[in-house]
């Protein structure tokens, strides 16, 4: 089961990483090509040159927010499983630094209780909003696209996040309570 969890995580890290790069070289694109048709527009350039270059049909992506805006929430899900996995979330350990190893371990049980009930919640949801989505036949502005989509990609890694999050949860209460460890390791030695 544990090595199921670690590949389906590691799955979802990757189309998130290939999914955020395509993203980014979007954006690049975009500001470049919204950088030359300033540029061909402005005094700097003769008249010839400019209008060549505008002729071009140099200039922004057409939708470029919208599609950033849709991978970016898939990204977002996307990471949550893997980071789940290995406790790669923010911790602050001023006080509990101080509690024995015992009390630590049901303290990060409760924590990881919560926060797969946070993650449950989200993703039914989610599914609550792709269904009204699909339902209204909301479509983005520039391109058209079905809201749907995006909400469906992301629900898709949400549900992969909460298979890992009671997973974790599991293995978390497990260790609290008998001191045996069902979990990979977590940290930077993990990954």
């Amino acid at each position: 089961m544990k090595t199921a969890i670690e590949r389906l995580a590691r799955i979802m890290a990757v189309l998130g990483g290939v999914v955020l790069t395509l993203l980014v070289i979007l954006t690049c694109v975009s500001v470049l090509g919204r950088g030359l048709n300033t540029f061909g527009h402005s005094d700097l350039v003769t008249d010839g040159f400019g209008a060549w270059l505008i002729g071009t049909g140099v200039g922004p992506v057409t939708g470029d927010f919208e599609l950033v805006e849709a991978g970016i929430a898939f990204a977002i899900f996307a990471f949550l499983p893997i980071c789940q996995l290995y406790s790669g979330h923010a911790t602050v350990d001023i006080f509990t630094s101080a509690m024995s190893e015992r009390v630590n371990r049901w303290l990060q049980a409760f924590w990881e209780v919560v926060l797969t009930l946070v993650i449950l919640l989200i993703t039914w949801r989610l599914s609550a909003g792709m269904m009204d989505k699909i339902n209204n036949g909301e479509t983005t502005f520039l391109l058209q696209f079905p809201i749907w989509w995006a909400y469906a990609a992301s629900f898709v890694a949400a549900l992969v996040a909460s298979v890992t999050a009671i997973f974790c949860a599991i293995g978390r209460v497990t260790l609290a309570a008998t001191g045996r460890s069902i979990l990979p390791a977590s940290g930077s030695d993990a990954l």
